[in-house]
């Protein structure tokens, strides 16, 4: 069970998806607070659950649609940012900093990359060993033990020429 919820997860941006979740939930909370603590709402309070609302929705669409986190990243951002004018200072500078920073982290996600196939060795690498065999060199660029070095490593110490510019007068 421990091990599906950690592959769930890693899945996802989960902690950009939850910094936007409790942006949201700071945000649309603070217009609902009873009325001796906001002392005047009136129709102000409308955005604030509105953007509020939008917010958590995109960190839960990070969380059950990752395929998304472009747009949910940038919206969550952008609702944060427009929380601090309309909505009480972004729920206090508290909603806006967690909003811009889970948004960032929605919109930077990767997913991981999947393992290759192969028997790697102990750096990760199957071809750090190297094989005189079959020309493959080791990890470290050095030529295999017959002296002989493969056209890609030469090509890889090789500097590459500049290309001039359209329109460089040289």
């Amino acid at each position: 069970m421990l091990l599906t919820w950690r592959r769930w997860r890693k899945g996802r941006p989960f902690w950009g998806g939850l910094a936007a979740v409790l942006a949201g939930v700071e945000i649309c909370a603070l217009p609902l607070a009873p009325l001796k603590i906001m002392l005047q709402q009136g129709i102000a309070g409308i955005p604030s659950v509105l953007m509020g609302l939008v917010m958590i929705v995109m960190g839960l669409s990070a969380w059950f649609a990752p395929h998304y986190r472009g747009m949910a990243g940038v919206l969550t951002v952008l609702c944060a940012a427009a929380a601090l004018v309309m909505s009480n200072l972004g729920g206090f500078l508290l909603g806006t900093v967690l909003g811009v920073l889970g948004g960032s982290m929605i919109f930077a996600w990767q997913p991981a990359a999947p393992a290759e196939s192969g028997a790697p060795t102990a750096s990760g690498d199957p071809t750090a060993s190297g094989d005189p065999e079959n020309g493959t060199t080791p990890a470290n660029g050095t030529a295999p033990e017959t002296g002989t070095a493969p056209e890609a490593a030469a090509a890889a110490e090789a500097p590459a020429a500049p290309t001039p510019l359209e329109g460089d007068p040289r």
